[in-house]
């Protein structure tokens, strides 16, 4: 027999999931109910609604899809590409990199703007790429980038696709309750994300919205929708059916959505200003501290997300080295570079409920110990001085 399952306590500051809300947590030990019962459906009528005011948007389409973060990108780009569609993707980090496979996966004609990692895409340079491509169907960025700590601005790139007759795509897996989205506002077409960064809640679904004019896409398809588990239009009979014509189209995760109904309270709760404010404020006496034991950001200034600071490792630090000591001396997880950050590179999440002065002393602290008894020299207690001082204004 195996023992009752009993997991070490962790402080969650990587780039996800981030420590879910005790809340959170307690909805989900709520009874289960069938996926058709009207109580049920209540709540996923609620959800949806929770989910509209985060996104900033009224658009009718909106739902959690089954599955992480990766499930709403490639319901987004399964449900609106179709074999030969020209797709324009923005590529400064990892997950641009997968949206462009996803989409050629799709059939799409994908052409890249490309960036260095660690800065923000231009919009000269989306326009440039953009006015060589016949008929563009989609341009796509990713808001957050998780690799890098990118935060990138898509109003311009917005005006952009449209004025090519182009939707408009946006990734806010790192984004989504930690900085403003605002669908309706910006006119973004397509926006998903996930539940396990700053929304605090556990990963396992993907919420996604669809602008009216994305819908009409969607129906005027000349192909079928090549995944039956992601094509909206099935889902949505599921999400937004009337009542006698509700359909059935898989099990969903009950436990989850509860969950996520849960998070989503405690976002609106808070409110939605003050969030994104915490956010900031604790990002910037993370770096100010980061700074002050030698630790230089990776990410562009001017650019820089809050929900995820990426920090040059010194050199002569070993990587691996100081992650697992962070976890075995203190319980603190810290992520890992991704691409050409691998090993050059610590992904610090500050998202949802991780966002904090505690997890941002703590973290400073250990790092500067581990530091030192590393060979690197600094001076004691400087890291969590300069926090102070941001957090003292």
């Amino acid at each position: 027999m195996y023992d009752e399952l009993i997991v070490s306590p962790r402080v969650l500051l990587g780039p996800g999931p981030s420590e879910a809300n005790a809340r959170v947590l307690k909805a989900m030990t709520t009874p289960m109910l069938g996926y058709l019962d009207t109580e049920f459906v209540q709540v996923m009528g609620d959800t949806v609604g929770l989910l509209r005011r985060v996104f900033g948007t009224e658009n009718r389409l909106t739902l959690p899809v089954s599955g992480t973060g990766t499930a709403g990108m490639e319901a987004a780009l399964a449900n609106v590409v179709e074999p030969g569609d020209a797709v324009i993707v923005g590529v400064k980090g990892y997950f641009g990199e997968r949206i462009a496979d996803i989409a050629a996966r799709c059939g799409g004609i994908v052409t890249k703007v490309e960036t260095e990692w660690g800065t923000h895409i231009p919009a000269e340079k989306i326009a440039e790429v953009v006015a060589k491509v016949s008929t563009p169907k989609l341009v796509a960025l990713v808001h957050g980038e998780t690799s890098t700590g990118v935060l990138q601005p898509l109003k311009d790139a917005i005006e952009i696709a449209h004025q090519n007759g182009a939707l408009f795509l946006a990734d806010c897996v790192t984004s989504l309750g930690g900085q403003p989205v605002d669908m309706d506002a910006l006119d973004i077409d397509i926006a998903y994300s996930c539940t396990q960064k700053c929304l605090a809640g556990p990963p396992g679904l993907s919420p996604i919205s669809f602008s009216d004019r994305a819908v009409d896409v969607i129906r005027n398809r000349k192909t079928p929708i090549q995944s039956f588990y992601l094509d909206m239009t099935l889902l949505e009979n599921y999400w937004h059916g009337e009542k006698e014509k509700r359909r059935y189209h898989h099990t969903v995760s009950i436990s989850l959505i509860y969950a996520l109904r849960e998070a989503l309270r405690v976002v609106l709760e808070e409110g939605l200003d003050v969030r994104y404010k915490r956010h900031v404020h604790n990002a910037r006496a993370l770096l100010a501290g980061a700074k002050a034991i030698g630790l230089q950001p990776a990410a562009e200034e001017g650019y820089r997300a809050p929900m995820l600071t990426t920090l040059r490792i010194p050199d002569g630090i070993d990587d691996a080295t100081i992650r697992t000591r962070l976890i075995a001396d203190y319980g603190i997880e810290i992520g890992a570079g991704l691409g050409v950050f691998a090993g050059k590179a610590w992904r610090i999440g500050l998202m949802g409920e991780s966002s904090n002065e505690k997890n941002v002393m703590l973290v400073l602290s250990a790092l500067e110990k581990l530091l030192i008894e590393s060979g690197h020299r600094v001076e004691r207690g400087s890291a969590v001085h300069a926090a102070s001082h941001v957090y003292a204004v």
